[in-house]
């Protein structure tokens, strides 16, 4: 093969070579005040500004700044404070989403919002939502007053400690559109950022799929049941034909806000004010209705045949018969279990056994109906909804009783499962941070507004459930669709001055909510796109002239109609539950990690904030995760985390000073300090490799297959240094430095070599490479071993300075007790790409070195190109030595080191 190691001796010291001569092009500077010169050269330095020096006037006029690397340019002072004065930590690529690439940005109109409109009211509508007027009543009869007080306090304490740390985030700086996005990215860094960012946008999407199946459920089951286009024939195919009404109306409601969005958002915004509105006076007429029944409950009773509940949709008398001109007549509910209208019908055993009673649903507060409804009350689905306490006699046959007309329950119940569909109703808590850009003073508006409405919420989520507790009946609680009350929605029941003040007020604000969605979901995938750091996703950054999603809005609908097609809310409301869940874990990350690394850029105006608050905020949402859903959390991590991969294997690379690059930062400094200085352990040594390379005129490599080499040694592991050395003054080469830097790295990665690399720029070669041997590295991270090419034109009478620089380095190698590899016809190694099928490396040993040259071949052996060669050790014998004992001797040796080679000994022959 033509690859060799050479290992030179080196005796005695060879005479140093001398210093080049200094530039001769290089001109003493005379003062400029226009005196004669005092023959003294003027130091060039930033800090004195002078026309007539040769670099002087890369100076003049300039200030050193504290972030010039942010500025386009060096200012004077006054413009310098003008830029301070707007200054926001997020750095460049902040605001790319908002302005053209090329740099043509729009002028923003001054923010005028204050607290209450810009923030407060905004987040109370969207925290406020489908879930409190379909479902909250539902929760509250299934699980009981006190286990839907934990529900609720559980996820109301996961969006409030949220909160704070968004505030702490926030307030730390300017946040555009994005909101959760930007906050992530730009403290977690891109991959995090975008992983979060795309989790943040499903959640969003999906969120509008639930509203718009909210919208459908009113509009179908509340104030047009007749609207219906599939009739089920009997009970048992309500579901399914409920189902598929809202997959149709579904669709057609996400083209129809589709179009809507499209044709202009500012549309949407005129209705905003409109169904916050509906939202408002909803929750008055709640609280209204609930003092109305301590002293005027309503009237609605409630048909019970033993301990169970009768719909009350097929008959209108809760009676068995009645007396009509002194002649007892059977009712409608008589034949609905009997065969026929007649006394002597054959009737269900059940209901012969037991009585038909009427109970009042809602008794009002003073009922003490709150005992009743304390305790939890699970079932399986298509169980009857029993009373508690209520006689009934059960008959002495299973009788089938579906047909019959009681009230079914349509789902399993248990606790995590509400915790899922109870969460998306604390979610919107990101309303204020959305609009930063809108606000007066985001860095006052947006903690206070916040945090108000998450108080103003969770007090208004906490006493409605003591306070459905207290008024009414639990049958009625656990009817989920107000079968039991004439098809009424449970919660318009206990409202004043009308039901329909709830059904239609609920309605609105549930479109309302599904078009916000549809309008904020494309934004955010805009921002993301527009980013750059997902590739595939760079087409949804564009849209129409004026710059609305267009792409985006068409794959946000298509994402919204899969949660149209599952068709059920309980079964949408935990999917959305995992990405919001998701997105808050992280934020509260973002501020636990940016308050440990104690940056100097992490000045938040929010005081009120303790990592210890965002740990415990990110364990419970972490914890929320697994109880709502442990399928559903395991799905939405490994799409965050193959996110996660994509971009940091393909996505663009973005610095925006995160904290996890300062959380790596104050890692290593860690593990630095903790690795001692000094020889590791013989059982942790491996060839920590400086690779000493030669460049050209044009700061091009000039052996690119050293690297090839080093990355097959190597095979990414320990730690690899390639250095080399420019001849000259850094003043006058750190172009020349930069360029050659940009060169070596980017062949690093062409050739896979993972490693750091240093330049140094040195008046001698000689020297430059001494102070490689000696400097690099840091700590105990510090090369052991160096490599380098043999050089080409050693013999080369015309340069004298070839051989004594190869010999000088290879003396100071020695002399730093490192180990030296000089690679002979470098250029004849194979490359990265290439694969031995078959051959031998070859390992003269001669000189006893601790096992070195044995351990080389295993090391190329685990990379792909050398992995099918076969190891030799050829060892030479003496006239008085025996060849075969040191045969056996050297099997031996090779057997302990844990190595397969062939031995060959070769004998002397004088």
């Amino acid at each position: 093969m033509p690859t060799s190691f050479t290992v030179v001796p080196v005796e005695g010291q060879e005479p140093q070579p001398s210093r080049p001569l200094e530039d001769p092009n290089q001109q003493l500077a005379e003062c400029s005040s226009g005196e004669p010169g005092d023959g003294i050269p003027k130091e060039s330095s930033p800090f004195i500004n002078s026309a007539e020096m040769d670099r002087g006037n890369i100076y003049e006029g300039k200030n050193m700044a504290l972030f010039e690397e942010e500025m386009d340019s060096n200012p004077m002072v006054s413009s310098l404070l003008n830029k301070l004065a707007n200054y926001t930590n997020l750095t460049q690529g902040v605001v790319e989403h908002e302005a053209d690439e090329d740099s043509k940005r729009k002028e923003i109109k001054a923010p005028r919002m204050g607290t209450f409109i810009g923030v407060y009211l905004p987040c109370l509508q969207n925290i406020l939502g489908v879930i409190l007027f379909l479902r909250l009543t539902w929760i509250v009869g299934t699980s009981g007053v006190l286990e839907s007080f934990i529900i609720v306090f559980m996820c109301c304490a996961c969006t409030m400690l949220t909160a704070i740390s968004m505030s702490a985030i926030a307030t730390n700086g300017v946040v555009p559109a994005g909101g959760s996005y930007y906050m992530i990215s730009r403290s977690l860094g891109p991959e995090f950022g975008g992983a979060v960012g795309l989790c943040f946008y499903l959640g969003t999407t999906f969120a509008g799929a639930m509203y718009i199946l909210g919208t459908i459920e009113i509009l179908l089951t509340y104030i047009s049941p007749s609207a219906a286009i599939f009739k089920a024939e009997d009970a048992d195919g309500e579901t399914e034909a409920m189902l598929n009404n809202m997959r149709v109306y579904g669709t057609c409601i996400v083209a129809l806000m589709a179009i809507v969005v499209f044709v202009g958002v500012k549309y949407v915004n005129k209705l905003a004010l409109v169904f916050l509105s509906c939202v408002i006076l909803s929750i008055f007429a709640i609280y209204a209705g609930v003092i109305k029944t301590a002293f005027d409950p309503p009237d609605f009773p409630i048909c019970l045949l033993g301990n169970r509940t009768l719909s009350r949709r097929n008959f209108d008398i809760c009676a068995k018969f009645i007396e009509v001109n002194n002649e007892t007549v059977t009712t409608k509910l008589w034949s609905l279990f009997c065969d026929s209208r007649s006394l002597n019908a054959t009737c269900d055993e059940y209901f012969n056994l037991n009585n038909v009673t009427e109970i009042q649903g809602i008794p009002g507060i003073a009922s003490g109906v709150l005992i009743d409804n304390l305790w939890s009350a699970y079932t399986d689905k298509g169980s009857i909804i029993e009373k508690k306490g209520h006689p009934s006699v059960t008959g002495t046959e299973e009788i089938k009783v579906g047909g019959l007309p009681y009230v079914f329950t349509d789902i399993m119940t248990y606790f995590t499962m509400l915790v899922g569909i109870y969460f998306p109703s604390v979610t919107g808590i990101m309303a204020g941070s959305n609009r930063s850009g809108d606000l007066r003073d985001a860095q006052k508006s947006i903690p206070t507004g916040t945090i108000l409405a998450i108080s103003t919420t969770s007090f208004i989520y906490l006493s409605c459930i003591v306070l459905f507790g207290a008024c009414i009946e639990g049958v009625i609680l656990r009817d989920k669709f107000g079968e039991a009350v004439n098809g009424n929605l449970v919660i318009g029941t206990l409202a004043w001055p009308s039901p329909w003040v709830i059904v239609i007020g609920s309605f609105f604000s549930t479109c309302g909510a599904g078009l916000q969605s549809l309008t904020g979901a494309p934004r955010l995938l805009q921002a993301i796109a527009r980013d750059g750091i997902i590739p595939f996703l760079q087409v949804f950054g564009h849209g129409k002239a004026n710059g609305e999603p267009t792409w985006a809005l068409l794959l946000t609908a298509c994402i919204c109609e899969i949660g149209i097609l599952i068709a059920s809310l309980d079964s949408v409301a935990p999917i959305l539950s995992m990405f919001f869940l998701m997105c808050y874990m992280f934020v509260n990350l973002a501020c636990a990690v940016q308050t440990l690394l104690c940056t100097p850029n992490w000045r938040p105006r929010f005081k009120y904030y303790h990592w210890a608050l965002s740990f415990l905020g990110m364990s419970l949402c972490f914890a929320l995760m697994f109880i709502c859903s442990w399928y559903y959390a395991l799905i939405a991590m490994l799409i965050a985390g193959c996110i996660y991969k994509y971009i940091e294997y393909r996505g663009a690379e973005k610095e925006w000073g995160d904290g996890i690059r300062g959380l790596s930062l104050n890692a290593a400094r860690y593990a630095l300090l903790r690795v001692e200085h000094g020889p590791p352990h013989t059982k942790n040594w491996r060839p920590q490799v400086l690779v000493l390379l030669n460049l050209d005129s044009e700061q091009v490599v000039k052996h690119p297959r050293l690297l090839s080499f080093t990355s097959q040694l190597k095979a990414g592991k320990g730690l690899t240094i390639v250095g080399s050395v420019l001849q000259g003054i850094y003043l006058d080469k750190y172009i020349e430095a930069q360029k050659a830097e940009e060169n070596i790295k980017s062949l690093m990665g062409v050739e896979k070599t993972k490693g750091f690399c240093q330049i140094v720029v040195s008046p001698s070669f000689r020297d430059g490479m001494s102070h490689l041997i000696q400097s690099a590295g840091l700590g105990g991270m510090t090369h052991n071993t160096v490599l380098m090419a043999w050089p080409q034109s050693w013999k080369q009478t015309d340069n004298p300075f070839s051989w004594k620089n190869f010999v000088d380095t290879v003396r100071e190698t020695t002399a730093a007790q490192q180990a030296l590899l000089v690679a002979k016809n470098i250029d004849l190694f194979p490359t990265n790409q290439e694969r031995f099928s078959e051959g031998n490396v070859d390992v003269w040993w001669i000189v006893h070195d601790g096992g070195m040259l044995m351990l080389l071949p295993f090391l190329l052996r685990q990379h792909k190109v050398w992995r099918k060669c076969k190891m030799r050790i050829f060892t030479v014998a003496q006239m008085d030595d025996n060849s075969i004992q040191m045969k056996k001797d050297l099997q031996m040796f090779l057997y302990h080191l844990r190595l397969n080679a062939e031995v060959e000994v070769v004998e002397m022959i004088w």
